[in-house]
């Protein structure tokens, strides 16, 4: 959506690299600097005008062009291998179908043509043409949020053999600068076997690579999100230092002792002033109030902006840069700012009146419903003295899982946030048992001024191939 001049390709890591070697194959079969300037305007779905099809048989079918290229199973018909999508003589955009490059013996000119054009236009990466690849392999293998973590094997876990695909496809074509992020987890998880590995591989390839830690609270952000960042540059390239902290930030948890020489920050030596954290206040305390059921797309603001925060994410859409960026900025001076996606998480009725009886204090949670006692050693339980409060659906008002999450001596189930915190991290399915916010209705805001709503966010995702929806939506 802010970037439409910029391809996006749906599909495993695994199979673009599988991609990238048969692409660089091709390109060696048929580029020749003599002939790139005599297919110039050979294939690819930039050309205008269409076939000539007054020829054509109806009942026969004839390769015009080719248009795209992929190696994987594309459909579904149990082969991977590498496919071309085929535009068929005398038929639409429509009717494109993919074709394995074994069926398509009699297209050379064709298949040629589109190589020649492609590595014009540079549709996919060659070795050593390549200037920055960013990356987050899953983390779901090594988060803490997984009760099933292979920790005497961790490359058992499909999900953490990404890490291998990703330092193949950096073997493969050696870029100038190598950026990868995962969570703080891949440094506690099974002594950072994993972390050890990438640093390792990018050592192996004589990169110069250095690990840094960051919290995105130091940087201006409402949530403190530590996250782990590995920066690789080519050995003729200059390793650039990783950028300073901005804010102050609110503390929500540490990272391990073994790597907190790798928090990035300044010298202890150094004096300087850090604007003070940007909380919850910060960037929500002009958004109207919503109620649990509450459904619009879009609504406008009922008061100006009470922060600086707020000023900025209000007038970002028009400062944007891109090619429509000077189209939003006049259009944002004659319209009031929308308000985008400020809905809730819909609760459930149940967790609705759980979350009801919450008491609208800071550091409240599950703790403070009637029925439950806190002993001296901090666990909480249920009052054996008084009966157990039940919800109008028969259901207890206070659940089992909370009071055995981590031994009763987790605070954040059904726990409040308020105006001067910040969140741990925005999760992508949040939980109504681990944190609920400020007001009585449990939600996190991704709205201001976002031009996408997650209703075409879901519409969008959910058109996507099964395999890749949920990281999609991840990313999203």
């Amino acid at each position: 959506m802010n970037h439409p001049e910029t391809r996006v390709r749906n599909e495993t890591t695994d199979d673009f690299l599988e991609l990238l070697k048969e692409w660089q194959k091709l390109c060696k079969q048929y580029v020749k600097e003599s002939e790139v300037n005599d297919h110039a305007d050979a294939i690819t779905e930039f050309s205008n005008g269409g076939p000539d099809d007054s020829a054509v048989p109806p009942e026969e079918l004839e390769v015009w062009k080719l248009v795209d290229i992929c190696f994987g199973d594309p459909s579904n018909v149990r082969k991977r291998c590498l496919y071309f999508k085929v535009r068929w003589k005398g038929y639409g955009p429509n009717d494109d179908t993919w074709e394995p490059i074994e069926g398509l013996g009699n297209c050379n000119d064709a298949i040629k043509d589109f190589v020649i054009e492609g590595h014009k236009r540079k549709i996919l990466p060659l070795p050593g043409a390549v200037d920055v690849v960013c990356g987050g392999p899953p983390c779901q293998g090594i988060s803490g949020y997984n009760r099933n973590r292979e920790f005497d094997e961790p490359f058992k876990c499909e999900k953490n053999k990404q890490i291998i695909v990703f330092m193949d496809i950096m073997q493969f074509l050696r870029p100038k600068y190598v950026y990868m992020e995962n969570v703080l987890d891949i440094l506690k998880f099974a002594d950072a076997t994993l972390a050890k590995y990438a640093l390792s591989r990018l050592i192996g390839m004589h990169y110069q690579a250095k690990l840094g830690i960051m919290a995105a609270g130091c940087y201006g952000l409402p949530q403190f999100r530590m996250r782990v960042f590995l920066l690789g540059c080519h050995p003729e390239e200059k390793l650039p230092p990783f950028p300073l902290p901005t804010h102050g930030a609110i503390v929500k948890n540490n990272c391990p002792l073994a790597f907190e020489r790798n928090l990035v920050g300044w010298s202890d030596s150094t004096s300087v002033q850090l604007e003070k954290p940007i909380v919850l206040e910060d960037i929500l305390s002009d958004l109207p109030k919503v109620g649990n059921a509450e459904d619009r797309d879009e609504m406008p603001y009922v008061k100006g902006p009470q922060t600086e925060f707020q000023r900025y994410i209000r007038t970002f859409s028009s400062e944007v840069q891109g090619p429509k960026s000077h189209a939003a900025k006049a259009k944002s001076k004659k319209s009031k700012p929308k308000l985008y996606d400020h809905r809730p998480l819909a609760l459930g009725h149940d967790n609705y009146l759980r979350v009801l009886q919450i008491p609208k204090k800071k550091g409240a949670n599950f703790r403070d419903l009637p029925g439950v006692i806190v002993g001296p050693d901090n666990v909480a339980k249920l009052d054996p003295t008084k009966e157990r409060v039940l919800l109008p659906s028969g259901r207890p008002l206070v659940l089992d899982c909370v009071l055995t999450y981590e031994d009763g001596r987790c605070l954040r189930p059904f726990g409040r946030l308020w105006w001067d915190e910040v969140v741990g991290t925005v999760l992508t399915c949040p939980n109504i048992r681990m944190q609920v916010t400020y007001d009585s209705i449990f939600f996190i805001h991704l709205a201001h001024n976002f031009k996408i709503s997650h209703k075409k966010l879901r519409e969008y995702v959910s058109g996507l191939d099964t395999s890749c929806a949920g990281q999609t939506a991840h990313c999203s």
